[in-house]
């Protein structure tokens, strides 16, 4: 087992009960606890609470696998009333790194480290190897999951599946449908596959056989049923089962899972040996023409009794990976183990940071040392003493340490949603991109892509398809600068664009997947001319493999869209990045004071010596800037 250097915080919260764990090593869980949500105020008190029973243990890294969905920073439970900011919840806690995610994404994630003993195989079929996974089980609703190989690792999916609509098969099962629209506008499996459900079912089948309804709780209702002394139960048992297969069946064929379905959840495997005989698998299998598909298709129980904890576990282990392969990701950690050896002022710099570490990311120096009570040199002396170059590299190891503490997510639209909700998912959907793809900037390559522009006499861009309002806009922005550039998109322009560079110009190359058979030629073509290719795409691709300078965007855009709105999104910053580069080394400011100085300026015996100065400026300025401003006239006419 790999030891850690101090126990890790592991939780499962449900609407119900919160389970804790000291997770000492991997896969080792000690002071396992359970405590009745209904006891607790909010999720503060009830972590609390348990991190009092461990005291004097300090932990620094906490997992929370919570049965809602996570779309960010803020956490809103759906099946109780605790709500809560991952940030604000971290800082409040005093841990380095607090993750949260969906318990299904959990459970998700804890299938492939499972044994044999862990899981019980329902009827036939084999599991294909490095194939997709699915997962449900139901609880107090019914969570639904996926699992896509990815090289060594695994991509867990945030699902909603459970509120699919639930399909009935027969006579008895659209009595159920019928009886549970009396109550609900629109029924999902999720509706029936539940502790809530299975109270439903028993109504809707009591109404169907005309017997009388008992107010049974779900746990009684399964008890009588395998005991077999309430026909009705019996029957509730039987059909849950059976529309548990067809949901199922329907993840199956739906996530292409030939890795194998398991099935998770406080229901089923509390059904035992009864489950193995029910009709699920029967029920599984009948898919029409697809049922020697799903046939071969194994099903399995997971009977593994910390199964959640095992995958939250692995979702904190690869977020303190990522966040460890950053240089001085750490900051935070850094800087608690350094308060000892700082100087009284530096000292309430260091607890300003901590208390506010979003704060300090965003604030000048000014608002910094005013809330610190220090002065600006020693916010820069703060700085130095952690290794930093100063404040901007300080706040740029800082911004690498907070995404380490919220996993980056995406969140489906649907149908339901409100526009609000819309707005909300799609912001911050672009946000986690966003954040992504910062802490992927390679400074280096930064620099070698604005030095090349810089000394660039034409720049041209090139696109295809949808990215073509990228390199349009690029060339609007360089145009703006003075800088000789276009913009192409058709192929059989682009061959022509690039037949007349000439050595030192660059081709700007856009490309989400680096991959595109036309793009790459006009790559060859570039190069033959001599001039330079600086490529904005997909890391580890032929694009990238080729170009002089190659900035990485690699997003996974959600195809079911057929647009690749955030992916352009991205390379548009990208594009933002090099402008901007490109005028603070071109020194527009001065040049600008400079020509409001003259545009100003009425006194003619004035003039001559502004004229001078500016065109000091103009001859620093790099090749190809277009002076062509009042004050420009001014001294054209002049020469």
């Amino acid at each position: 087992m790999i030891s850690f250097d101090s126990p890790r915080l592991i939780a499962d919260i449900g609407g119900t009960y919160a389970r804790f764990a000291l997770e000492t090593s991997r896969g080792e869980f000690a002071n396992i606890s359970s405590f009745l949500c209904a006891d607790y105020s909010d999720f503060f008190s009830a972590v609390t609470a348990y991190l009092k029973t461990i005291a004097p243990i300090h932990v620094e890294h906490a997992a929370v696998a919570i049965a809602n969905p996570v779309d960010g920073d803020l956490v809103s439970m759906t099946n109780y009333h605790w709500q809560f900011s991952i940030e604000q919840m971290r800082v409040q806690l005093g841990f380095d790194t607090l993750v949260i995610v969906n318990d299904f994404t959990a459970l998700a994630m804890a299938v492939p480290q499972l044994g044999a003993g862990d899981m019980r195989k329902i009827g036939g079929g084999d599991a294909s190897k490095q194939s997709v996974i699915g997962l449900l089980g139901s609880g107090s609703g019914l969570g639904v999951s996926g699992l896509i190989p990815s090289g060594d690792g695994w991509i867990s999916l945030g699902s909603e599946g459970g509120h699919t609509s639930f399909s009935p098969r027969n006579e008895r099962e659209i009595a159920v449908l019928r009886f549970a629209w009396k109550s609900f506008d629109h029924v999902s499996f999720e509706r029936l596959l539940s502790g809530p459900g299975l109270e439903l079912i028993y109504l809707a089948l009591a109404d169907y056989s005309g017997a009388a309804s008992k107010a049974l709780s779900a746990p009684e209702i399964t008890q009588l049923g395998l005991d077999k002394t309430d026909q009705v139960c019996v029957d509730t048992l039987e059909v849950f089962c059976s529309l548990l297969g067809t949901a199922a069946a329907n993840l199956a064929v739906t996530l292409g899972a030939l890795g194998g379905i398991y099935i998770g959840g406080g229901i089923v495997p509390r059904l035992g040996a009864y489950f193995d005989q029910s009709p699920f698998r029967a029920r599984f299998e009948e898919k029409g023409r697809f049922s020697r598909y799903v046939s071969a298709i194994p099903t399995y129980v997971i009977t593994a009794e910390h199964a959640t904890f095992i995958g939250a576990s692995a979702i904190l282990e690869a977020q303190l990976r990522t966040i460890k392969a950053t240089p001085g990701s750490a900051i935070l950690g850094q800087i608690r183990r350094a308060r000892a050896e700082l100087s009284p002022a530096e000292l309430r710099v260091a607890e300003h940071i901590l208390a506010h570490p979003r704060a300090a990311l965003n604030d000048p120096i000014a608002e910094i040392a005013k809330a610190a009570q220090v002065s600006q040199p020693t916010v820069i002396r703060f700085c130095r003493s952690l290794g930093c170059e100063g404040l901007s590299d300080f706040k740029l190891r800082l911004a690498s340490g907070l995404t380490g503490t919220v996993p980056v997510t995406h969140t489906q639209v649907t149908n339901d949603d409100s526009m609000l909700e819309l707005g909300a998912k799609v912001l911050g959907n672009t946000a986690s991109a966003i954040l992504q793809v910062r802490s992927q900037l390679n400074r280096e390559m930064i620099d070698r892509a604005i030095e090349l522009l810089i000394r660039a006499d034409r720049v041209e861009f090139f696109a295809v398809g949808h990215y073509g309002v990228v390199a349009q806009d690029a060339q609007f922005k360089f145009l703006r600068f003075g800088v000789s550039s276009g913009a192409y998109t058709d192929p059989r322009l682009q061959l022509l664009a690039a037949s007349v560079l000439k050595p030192g110009d660059v081709a700007v190359v856009i490309s989400s997947s680096g991959r595109l058979p036309e793009l790459l030629e006009l790559v060859e073509k570039v190069r033959e001319r001599g001039a330079y290719v600086v490529a904005i795409t997909a890391s580890q691709s032929p694009l990238a493999r080729k170009a002089d300078a190659a900035l990485i965007v690699d997003h996974v855009e959600d195809i079911s869209t057929h647009l690749p709105m955030i992916s352009r999104i991205l390379h548009l910053l990208v594009i933002d990045i090099l402008a901007v580069g490109v005028a603070m080394r071109r020194n527009p400011e001065k040049m600008n004071i400079l020509e409001a100085e003259a545009d100003e300026s009425l006194d003619e015996a004035g003039k001559p010596a502004i004229k001078a100065e500016f065109e000091k400026v103009a001859r620093s300025a790099a090749p190809g800037v277009s002076l062509s401003s009042p004050l420009a006239r001014l001294t054209s006419h002049s020469r």
